[in-house]
């Protein structure tokens, strides 16, 4: 049955329906918080019209790792911005602000990231959009959201902010170790999920009343929300909760452990039968009998965990990762090695899975990445274009969605509130286009 529902997904999931073709995003975002959300209707099927300020736009075009710059572009740039309509619109102009006004009155969201207070000077804050498209669903971005003490500061945030004042940098790093925030943009991306989480909802309910409403998010409390236990915790015994480092506190044993070769290795074995299944793999069945380990309760106490993990330990580095994970299929206990980046991408189940897949954009041409981690068998996930230089979609939107003459569009340059690229690395196309490839003449 599964083989079924998925054979030759790849191959046919462009010509199946998206699950949100129809509705469509005003999205004035930047960074990664903001423009990660609307990455994510996009995929599925919204259409999203992002609106940058001309000529530099979104912030994040000049943030590139080690300075590399992929013909022309930050490679940061193009995971959350796939399949998106590209404007350069200046709502400092009134006339920006106008074809805003009239693009939100034919959209069903609006997402944006912009400073509490910001959206509502331009005259084009929930209420001001409201009053034009009562149906809206408008959703604000912040560090800290839109009321309370850091917000009437005014004070700035990012993921680095995030992940250090909601304590998950703190909980992140090795006892006695500095606290060590992950490199990953983690506030970012799972702030921009439980945005849509929300946005989701509210179109439900849209569909149900008629009714539009406004959404906050707060990115320090979105990831206050992945520390599952440690409130609880906190709370109620009173203690510090400490970092642990790989140990699961929660699970014993389960930590990350040094192997043969210096690489590493996860192992987990909780359940009496996987517990049991270790200790006779590690060549110590006594250890299932021992009082200390007999049960998982006690081998959560301090003393009994911190001596059945460096049982593991001195037995995992004497063995490669391929013989503990041997071991671990044969006796029924989990155990993976620790993937580098390198391993990821030539990974054949990912490749087979189409996980990691090769992006043809008719503007970038060729390239490596990973796809939405989400199959749906009738409506799929799918990238058909990713990111493009500031205003390159000016005429199509002006055009195709708000009617506008190429007089028109014509004084708006000329008036400034429509603006394309600057002339530097992150904002322009590569020096070998062609002028022509890439731009959306005529798609409803």
């Amino acid at each position: 049955m599964t083989e079924d529902t998925w054979k030759n997904y790849r191959e046919k999931k462009y010509s199946k329906p998206s699950p949100l073709k129809g509705i469509r995003v005003l999205e004035v975002c930047t960074l990664l918080l903001g423009p990660s959300g609307p990455g994510i209707l996009s995929r599925m099927g919204a259409e999203v019209i992002k609106c940058e300020m001309p000529p530099l736009g979104d912030t994040l075009r000049s943030l590139v790792p080690f300075g590399y710059f992929f013909r022309e572009q930050s490679t940061s740039f193009i995971r959350p911005n796939p399949n998106k309509y590209w404007i350069g619109l200046d709502l400092h102009t009134p006339e920006g602000q106008e074809v805003f006004r009239e693009l939100a009155a034919k959209v069903d969201i609006i997402e944006e990231n912009q400073r509490p207070g910001v959206m509502e000077k331009w005259n084009v804050g929930y209420r001001q959009i409201k009053e034009i498209n009562p149906d809206i669903i408008y959703i604000s971005k912040t560090g800290f959201g839109q009321w309370g003490q850091y917000a009437e500061e005014n004070r700035p945030s990012n993921d680095g902010a995030a992940q250090g004042m909601s304590g998950y940098a703190w909980m992140s790093s090795f006892p006695g170790q500095p606290p060590l925030k992950s490199r990953l943009y983690i506030s970012d991306s799972y702030g921009a999920l439980m945005g849509e989480v929300a946005v989701l909802a509210a179109l439900h309910y849209r569909d149900r009343t008629g009714k539009g409403q406004f959404i906050e998010l707060s990115q320090v409390e979105s990831i206050m929300r992945t520390m599952s236990w440690i409130w609880p915790y906190q709370h109620i015994i009173g203690n510090r909760a400490m970092p642990a480092g790989n140990r699961d506190v929660s699970i014993c044993p389960a930590d990350t452990f040094r192997c043969a070769d210096d690489t590493f290795l996860a192992l987990a074995a909780p359940l009496p039968e996987e517990f049991r299944g270790l200790c006779i793999a590690m060549g110590r069945t006594e250890l299932a009998d021992d009082p200390r380990f007999a049960d998982h309760l006690t081998r959560l106490q301090e003393e009994n965990a911190i001596e059945i993990l460096r049982i593991i330990a001195d037995w995992v580095k004497t063995k490669t990762p391929d013989e503990v994970e041997c071991l671990a299929g044969e006796h029924g206990f989990t155990a993976s090695r620790l993937y580098t980046i390198k391993d990821v991408v030539e990974n054949q189940h990912f490749r087979e899975r189409g996980f990691v897949a090769e992006v043809d954009d008719p503007l970038l041409g060729e390239f490596l990445d990973y796809e939405f981690p989400v199959m749906m068998s009738r409506t799929p996930p799918r990238v058909s274009w990713t990111i493009r230089p500031v205003g390159f979609d000016n005429e199509y939107v002006m055009a195709h969605r708000l009617g506008k003459s190429e007089d028109e569009i014509k004084r708006l340059y000329e008036r400034g509130a429509l603006g394309k690229w600057a002339d530097v690395r992150g904002r322009r196309p590569s020096a070998d286009w062609d002028g022509k490839t890439g731009l959306i003449m005529k798609r409803d």
